[in-house]
């Protein structure tokens, strides 16, 4: 008989957490795992999943417009967001009892408190009891981050998006990233006038910059304005209700709503880390080792909140790692090479591999193929609204290192061919593919 309660007590019911309790349980250990707000974490609650239903919901603005061309009389248009918002809140409550049924289904208990550490092997529910376990996971996750600045507490964050009583007319987004943009699609296509503001010059960092650079021109051609170098003084109630922007490096703006999304901070307050000898970074992130154990041998750490790489996949990829290492006697790691990413933005991006700058500067000569086009369906549309896509290939092994796309689909698209790059196939090998036509997909092993 075990000397704990728990063979493994995990400590956040989202992606990662869930997958180890889950794999973990199915390796026979006993599990419990804590979680305060509700089972699912970010991607599923308040992240992801509800955020691409929205941006389904906005591509129906332009398809909407596309459908006359096609021989679609669609005589009026109107979008109720209370709908929408609604339907998506139902979808995500579904998929939040899927989550605790299959952690049920497998044997894990569900604690709806939260859990703080006591010692490298026991922990504290709010409700008063004390739990011991063999290991200790800690899974929260990270939420947005909010500057220091008068007046923050009329902005929202991403969190608060899916909840809007109304659909403002002017929405102020804050930040450069993928949630950033984002955002800025679908309120841009839900009839909201929308201004990024970002306090450097470059967004998206990390893509591809011609890529990003069409991102950037779309998205003036649609209407959305851009205040770079640009950054909050105060925000300011107004009698009416609105809010007043005061600025540093541009004039003033006025809005409805202001949003927030300038990056997410790991969720480690109040958990007791340090007091037990966690040893966390300077963003409060857990520092693991390749195994995922922290600085106390007993007590392990996977996704967010270890700040590596946030995203969902990967927090699955190493909640299941650490739960085969540790309970199923299979030693194993995540690889975090050519991982896949996507920008919902409208349109899209798909990326994986080295940006073209990445590549010079790590392997010296390159080559990039690209094609530049308009999709057959905004021809007949008549949408001027062009795609790009470029291969970046080593130039001594002919390897396709990168590819990075901005078009309709692509991270649809761009799943498939992560595995060619993964592969480690060649230029050669995409040449020696038959195109499958007509799609956009084909672009991929036609550029010459």
């Amino acid at each position: 008989m075990s000397d704990f309660d728990y063979d493994l007590f995990v400590i956040g019911a989202g992606s990662g957490g869930v997958r180890a309790s889950r794999i973990a349980a199915s390796h026979g250990a006993k599990v419990a795992v804590a979680e305060e707000y509700r089972v699912g974490g970010t991607c599923v609650i308040r992240g992801c999943v509800p955020k691409k239903l929205l941006v389904y919901g906005a591509h129906f603005a332009e398809d909407l417009d596309d459908a006359a061309m096609f021989g679609w009389d669609v005589p009026t248009k109107r979008f109720d967001w209370q709908v929408l918002r609604d339907n998506v809140l139902a979808e995500v409550s579904r998929i939040e009892g899927a989550y605790g049924d299959t952690l049920s289904s497998h044997h894990v208990t569900i604690l709806p408190h939260r859990a703080t550490l006591l010692g490298p092997n026991a922990v504290r529910l709010d409700d008063g009891r004390t739990i011991t376990a063999g290991k200790i996971l800690i899974a929260t996750g990270a939420r947005p981050a909010l500057p220091n600045i008068p007046g923050v507490e009329h902005a929202i964050t991403s969190n608060e998006v899916f909840h809007l009583e109304r659909m403002p007319k002017r929405v102020v987004i804050v930040g450069g990233g993928y949630i950033a943009n984002e955002f800025a699609g679908v309120f841009h296509q839900f009839g909201a006038h929308v201004t990024i503001v970002n306090r450097s010059d470059v967004i998206l960092r990390g893509y591809d910059e011609q890529i990003v650079d069409r991102l950037v021109k779309i998205s003036l051609a649609k209407g959305i304005d851009f205040r770079f170098n640009s950054t909050f003084d105060a925000i300011e109630r107004q009698e009416d209700g609105s809010l007043l922007c005061r600025m540093n490096g541009c004039d003033d703006i006025p809005a409805d709503e202001v949003v927030f999304a300038i990056g997410r901070q790991p969720n480690t307050e109040g958990l007791g880390l340090e007091g037990v000898g966690v040893k966390l970074g300077e963003r409060g992130e857990v520092i693991v080792d390749h195994q995922y154990r922290t600085s106390v041998p007993s007590i392990f750490a996977v996704g967010d909140v270890t700040d590596r790489v946030q995203l969902t996949p990967v927090a699955i990829r190493e909640g299941h790692a650490f739960a085969d290492t540790q309970f199923g006697g299979k030693p194993c790691t995540v690889d975090y090479d050519n991982i896949p990413s996507a920008v919902f933005s409208h349109p899209p991006i798909g990326a994986v591999g080295l940006t073209e700058s990445e590549a010079k500067n790590k392997l010296g000569v390159i080559r990039t193929y690209t094609s530049d086009f308009r999709p057959m369906k905004n021809v007949l549309a008549g949408r001027n609204e062009r795609s790009l896509y470029k291969l970046v290939v080593e130039e001594g092994s002919d390897r396709v290192v990168g590819i990075h796309m901005i078009s309709p689909d692509a991270p649809e698209i761009l799943q498939a061919a992560a595995i060619a790059v993964k592969a480690g196939l060649t230029k050669a090998d995409f040449d020696a593919t038959i195109a499958l036509h007509p799609s956009m997909a084909e672009e991929l092993v036609l550029m010459r």
